[in-house]
């Protein structure tokens, strides 16, 4: 997910073909109409469909009929053509009645025996983002390139992506419901998709709907999911197993949350402000151009065998703790007494004190990035992030122009690309009681353990620090060894949450991720 802490506190057999075709009754939405071919690209003269009573009363109505294209891209390995759809699937509930409308983009290579091909379900967090950042960010064969080396948002352009993973996956793109496209059928109705156990549910009714309608009950199924998307992809994999007879071969993990106990206020606590301190080590390296493998390890080393005792002993008194808040500040690039303030613990005091003598103010998303702060003046950080609100916000109004002028998706309805009431609405237990933390380890322990070739490949950004990497090492370390070399996985790479703004970290990923999809 992207956006986890600013949306958050402010990602077959035939048994199971007919189950999911059950879904696809008389009447529905987009998915069962025929589909727009359009191979050149252009506007056909029309542009909006009628669509009225198509999708029934109220927004839905605005959803056009599926939008079918060719396209080809250049790859290091060759030309390569492929077909994509713009469309939706509809959503029943128990009595027959239309519940919701999920919006998703597919890309599909034109290869041999391409019902045996790979093929990789994708979505975003939030909750509450839609799938526009990993499409346009990663995994399409179009990608969004930002101005200034990057880092500006107000001249972006499209081209053509040769790191695409269309290279050897085919690719299904879900925007979950109240994000991109998706609704539900009744707006009061919405809230019954926001919670764990639901989303994973309606998320995994798709999955099964894309497979059956497309003959792909023979190909090997990935998941990828960002942020809280990384929270869903586990528990997505467990319910179209358990519901939709899908089993999984693999999940792939960008920036994910795994354990809420770290994710909410987890920075308060000892172990989670130790784990929070690898990242900061990270980003001053970054700052001082000082950064190497080892000299983050020895930081790792510090966090849990010095930093963490620290903490949850007794305050550090005299020499002590004069030699302890200068070497924590050494590494970190905080000012010594403000640490010593809030006795070693930092929590979001990086945001103002990194940059704060520049005037500038630092991205939760990554800490290596910062802005001018439109607050100077005010003693703690306030006003959008750095990166989430001033750089990548710019997906969605490309995701929209790239719908329209070239997958022929055409619609008035808005797209939501982080709809961040929907975090405040989320049913986080999935027995509704509201206690405990949210966490997917037992997840991915059941996962391991019962599919001896699933595969998970976990990938961060040192500077993360809405969700630092050292946590998902903290997970990992503490699962039940599985049966098989390395199968799960963690790769680490320069820049933060979005660690694929960077070009080398974007491609380095996927030079990664391809390794998961040779056979095993």
């Amino acid at each position: 997910m992207i956006g986890l802490r600013r949306v958050v506190i402010a990602l077959v057999l035939i048994a199971v073909a007919s189950s999911a075709f059950a879904q696809e009754r008389n009447g529905r939405g987009g998915g069962d109409r025929s589909s727009r071919q359009d191979t050149n690209h252009q506007d056909q003269g029309v542009p909006y469909p009628n669509v009225t009573g198509q999708n029934g009363p109220g927004v839905l109505s605005l959803l056009p009929a599926d939008a079918v294209s060719e396209h080809s891209i250049d790859t290091p390995a060759g030309k390569l053509a492929y077909t994509a759809t713009a469309g939706t699937f509809s959503l029943f509930d128990q009595s027959g009645e239309r519940s919701a409308a999920v919006f998703y983009t597919a890309f599909v290579a034109k290869t041999d025996n391409a019902a045996a091909r790979p093929v990789t379900f994708v979505f975003n967090g939030g909750p509450g983002a839609a799938s526009a950042f990993l499409n346009l960010g990663v995994v399409g064969p179009r990608i969004a390139q930002f101005g200034l080396n990057g880092h500006d948002a107000t001249n972006v352009r499209l081209i053509d992506n040769p790191d695409t993973w269309l290279a050897f996956t085919d690719l299904v793109l879900i925007d979950p419901v109240g994000t991109g496209w998706s609704r539900a059928a009744k707006p009061d109705n919405a809230k019954e998709f926001y919670g764990v156990r639901s989303d994973a549910e309606s998320m995994a009714k798709v999955i099964a709907l894309y497979v059956a309608k497309n003959g792909r009950a023979g190909s090997p199924k990935f998941i990828l999911g960002e942020s809280y998307g990384g929270f869903r992809a586990a528990k997505v994999a467990r319910a179209v197993q358990n519901e939709q007879g899908i089993v999984v071969s693999g999940i792939l993990m960008l920036s994910p949350m795994l354990e809420g106990a770290f994710q909410f206020g987890g920075e308060r606590f000892a172990l989670g402000a130790a784990l929070q301190l690898p990242s900061l080590a990270a980003t001053e390296m970054e700052r001082k151009g000082t950064f190497s493998k080892q000299a983050l390890a020895d930081a790792e080393h510090f966090a849990l065998s010095e930093y963490l005792p620290a903490l949850a002993g007794p305050p550090l008194q005299g020499d002590a703790a004069k030699s302890f808040y200068a070497r924590l500040s050494q590494m970190t690039g905080i000012a010594a007494d403000v640490l010593a303030r809030s006795r070693g613990f930092i929590g979001d005091e990086y945001v103002k004190s990194l940059r704060g003598s520049d005037r500038k103010i630092v991205s939760h998303y990554d800490a290596s990035f910062a802005s001018d702060d439109p607050y100077p003046d005010s003693p703690t950080a306030h006003g959008p992030d750095p990166i989430l609100d001033g750089l990548v916000r710019a997906y969605g109004s490309v995701f929209v122009a790239y719908a329209r002028d070239e997958l022929g998706f055409k619609t008035e309805m808005t797209y939501n690309l982080l709809a961040s009431d929907i975090s405040g609405k989320w049913q986080w237990r999935q027995d509704g009681s509201g206690r405990g933390q949210p966490s997917v380890a037992d997840d991915l322990r059941e996962l391991l353990a019962m599919t001896p070739s699933f595969h998970l490949l976990i990938a961060h950004g040192y500077s993360d620090m809405v969700t630092p990497y050292a946590v998902t090492r903290y997970v990992l370390d503490h699962l039940p060894p599985a049966e098989g070399e390395e199968r799960a996985q963690l790769k680490l790479y320069r820049g933060g949450h979005m660690f694929y703004i960077d070009p080398d970290s974007r491609k380095a990923f996927t030079a990664d991720a391809r390794t998961m999809y040779a056979p095993q």
